[in-house]
């Protein structure tokens, strides 16, 4: 990826008993230990990709060795219009 000049970014994450969450309730920050939800999948890095289309996001996923020892969610990334 970072020969192919695709990868913007990209990092491991700790376990999820490092995690903190952070919430908003009536305006107030409540910060919990942990993560935010029981789940058996978890989220254990990331990379961010520049690429063109959804069918190369899928091609550059497949060849990340994660995929071979669990699975890869691809996703755009969520753009803001600026008011």
């Amino acid at each position: 990826m970072a020969e192919a000049g695709v990868r913007i970014a990209s990092d491991a994450l700790q376990g999820v008993e490092t995690a903190t969450t952070v919430e908003v309730r009536d305006g107030d920050r409540v910060v919990t230990d942990g993560p935010f939800a029981e789940t058996r999948e978890i989220l254990g890095g990331y990379y961010l990709l520049d690429v063109p289309d959804l069918d190369a996001a899928l091609e550059w996923a497949a060849r990340c060795p994660g995929a071979t020892r669990g699975k890869m969610e691809v996703r755009p990334v969520m753009e803001f219009d600026i008011p």
